[in-house]
């Protein structure tokens, strides 16, 4: 009785060890799950950035002085920063470290000269730029209100009735202190061209 014992245990034990191995074989041969890392790759800072230049604005024949723009990071040596315009086909500078320019559209490229650990580079660019002639106001509508007129428009328009009656006064004229303007000019002709007729006194 205790043989056949025996051989029962030893075949109970020798089923155990053959199913635990087939177990692990198998867990064994299963995949492992590997967590991905997503890395992004930083944007790497130019050495030299050249900014756009604004729109300028000018008065009557006066230029816009211009210079290069631009922006660096450290360690940057600048060597040289030069701007080249052309309006139309005509080259009106070339390679200068600032440009007047008068109202008008223009090609600009700004060039950029620099050196960084040791190596000297260039780096260009081109934009359209922009200068406007400012626009002066020939009025001002006023209130009727008030004697003064803004500086710069001295004219007084006074309307005294029908547009037919729309007057404008000048300093030493008569009633010129004295007169509440509706509208003020620069000069009497703005003034006679807005429909206003010179007061006789």
């Amino acid at each position: 009785m205790n043989k056949i014992a025996q051989r029962a245990l030893a075949i109970i034990a020798t089923g155990a060890l053959a199913f635990s191995g087939v177990t692990a074989a198998t867990a064994a041969s299963q995949p492992t799950a590997v967590p991905t890392i997503s890395v992004s790759a930083a944007k790497k800072t130019p050495a030299v950035s050249i900014k756009k230049i604004g729109t300028k604005t000018v008065k009557g024949s006066a230029k816009a002085t211009i210079q290069p723009s631009y922006s660096k990071v450290k360690n940057v040596k600048i060597k040289s920063a030069l701007l080249s315009v052309t309006k139309g086909k005509k080259s009106v500078a070339k390679n200068k470290k600032s440009v007047k320019l008068a109202a008008g559209t223009y090609k600009v490229t700004t060039s950029v000269k620099y050196q960084l650990k040791g190596k000297t580079s260039t780096v260009k660019k081109t934009q359209t730029l922009l200068v406007k002639k400012s626009v002066t106001k020939k009025s001002v509508k006023m209130n009727g209100k008030t004697k003064n007129c803004p500086a710069g428009y001295p004219v007084k328009g006074n309307r005294t009735g029908s547009q037919n009656e729309w007057k404008y006064h000048v300093k030493g004229q008569r009633f010129y202190n004295i007169t509440k303007p509706e509208e003020c000019f620069k000069t009497a002709a703005d003034a006679r061209k807005a429909g206003y007729r010179a007061s006789k006194i």
